[in-house]
């Protein structure tokens, strides 16, 4: 693509060089720049791309997008625009051929139940005869390819490049988890979305955000800015939680119509008559197709939440009924999220991604649901991000379960130790028991809490102690197959460790 073509797509403010030129791709990291190449000087927090300049140039970079063309070396074509990251969206998406132009995209925003509703609106597509691809949290996935996720939404040059590829192998459309981060630094700001989805806010990333209102707005341009109506795209649809008070303010402010979903009766998709049990969740649902009964083997309220985001999405889609149902009754297994860890012990084990107040507390209420015997749950907090939900989350561990087991989780640059003593802070007001872990070796019986710094001893204790019946919760980490102390990724798995922990033999007289 000519370097000229693109200037029409960025609207620059001002040119200078050459711009008669061929651009053979582009890149945001100096490092990545090959020749022929169109590199966009971004200014971040730690860094500032226009110092990178001279690099891209060395690497073979023909021209270089920029917010201040006086840092650009003499001789270099450039192109002056007000936003760096909004034009390399923008650019990147006309470079690989607007991939998403053609296809019905499904954008999922929220704090939480966002990865859990990309794996039903896959389904629903399925039934439907669409064959999905899928980018998110997890992984980046289409029929046989599964590629981990380095990052929730790609960097816009990357993702409009995985776009293109996916549709070029068949994918007759995208359903992708958009991360607040992704919104405020515009990297899908080049995807034409037909369906937005919003599931809920809660409190997370305001080590980023620093505010919950900043946090919100994110967000909200999802709505407020990307459904907009335009030619290639002229129906588009809000799917909005308007039973959580902040999806309440966003349909009242979203550029698209907006088809509301909950369990009020005023929603226009909910359900009614729901059971829940161990075997998942059964009820009726009602939406603007009709009511039709169903059933599905996820658990707890915060999922039937995700189920009726996805029967949303579908019914904007304008997908039959019947498809919407048999997709979320089939078998749908989301890695990390409610997990079960199969054991001889007749203890439920459960591995979930839980990692913030809001997720725990539902994941928390959704196991006392289903309990007959104790809950005990394991858990940390992340470090190196926001400090103000570790206490939080140490009161609701410490509320909902019989033993709350508090642990390492990704300590990052920060101490375990004392991110623990974070978390306890919002356990020791509850005025449980403070058990040891050697008082510990031979069970408890008191409502209490314990610290265990090593994810893996923590682990290996949650298994010593639990009976015939208890559920045991490992929370924070989900489907995360590592842990990071320092800067360093160590392999970890939840499930791997919980596996070997109960197949370890039992303490003498226990059985």
């Amino acid at each position: 693509m000519r370097l000229e073509d693109l200037a029409r797509v960025v609207s620059p403010s001002g040119t200078g060089g050459a711009l008669a030129r061929e651009i053979e791709g582009l890149s945001c990291d100096s490092r990545q720049v090959r020749p022929g190449g169109l590199f966009f000087a971004l200014r971040g927090v730690a860094t500032d791309g226009h110092d990178f300049i001279a690099d891209a140039r060395d690497r073979g970079a023909v021209a270089v997008v920029v917010e201040d063309p006086s840092r650009v070396p003499e001789g270099m074509a450039w192109l002056k625009v007000d936003d760096a990251r909004l034009a390399m969206s923008r650019a990147a998406a006309a470079f690989y051929g607007n991939p998403t132009d053609g296809i019905p995209v499904i954008g999922i925003t929220g704090t939480n139940g966002k990865t859990t509703t990309t794996y039903l609106v896959e389904a629903i597509m399925a039934q439907a005869g669409i064959s999905a691809a899928v980018l998110g949290t997890i992984s980046y996935r289409f029929g046989d390819q599964n590629i981990p996720a380095p990052h929730t939404t790609p960097e816009s040059v990357d993702l409009q490049r995985i776009l293109r590829e996916l549709v070029d192998q068949g994918a007759q459309g995208v359903v992708m988890e958009v991360s607040s981060h992704a919104l405020e630094q515009r990297r899908v700001d080049g995807c034409r979305f037909d369906v937005g989805i919003f599931t809920n806010l809660t409190r997370d990333h305001l080590d980023y955000h620093l505010n919950m209102e900043s946090y919100f707005g994110s967000k909200a341009r999802l709505f407020t800015e990307l459904l907009a109506a335009d030619d290639t795209k002229p129906r588009r649809t809000a799917a909005i939680n308007v039973d959580d008070p902040y999806g309440v303010r966003l349909a009242g402010s979203s550029a698209a119509p907006v088809l509301s979903y909950g369990l009020s009766s005023s929603s226009l998709v909910r359900a009614e008559e729901v059971v829940f049990s161990v075997n998942g969740i059964a009820g009726s649902l009602v939406t603007p197709l009709g009511t039709t009964s169903f059933r599905s083997r996820l658990l707890g309220r915060f999922n039937l939440y995700n189920i009726l985001a996805a029967v949303a999405a579908g019914v904007a889609l304008g997908l039959p009924l019947e498809a919407i149902r048999d997709g979320i009754e089939g078998d749908v297994r989301v890695p990390g999220r409610l997990e079960r860890v199969e054991n001889d012990r007749g203890v439920t084990v459960l591995v979930d991604y839980a990692h913030t107040g809001d997720a725990l507390e539902n994941v928390l209420r959704t196991v006392a649901e289903i309990a007959t015997g104790r809950i005990i749950t394991v858990f940390g907090c992340g470090g190196d991000r926001d400090r103000g939900k570790r206490p939080v989350m140490g009161e609701i561990a410490g509320r909902f379960s019989d033993l709350a087991i508090v642990t390492s989780d990704n300590p990052r640059t920060e101490d375990a130790g004392a991110i623990i003593v974070e978390i306890l802070g919002g356990i020791r007001p509850l005025g449980l028991r403070e058990y040891g872990p050697v008082e510990l070796s031979t069970g408890f019986e008191a409502k209490g809490f314990t610290a265990v710094e090593s994810r893996r001893e923590a682990i290996r204790l949650a298994a010593r102690v639990a009976k015939s019946g208890d559920i045991v919760l490992l929370a924070g980490k989900g489907h995360e197959d590592y842990q990071i102390i320092g800067s360093v990724k160590h392999h970890f798995d939840d499930r791997e460790e919980a596996a070997n922990a109960f197949r370890q033999e039992l303490p003498e007289g226990r059985g």
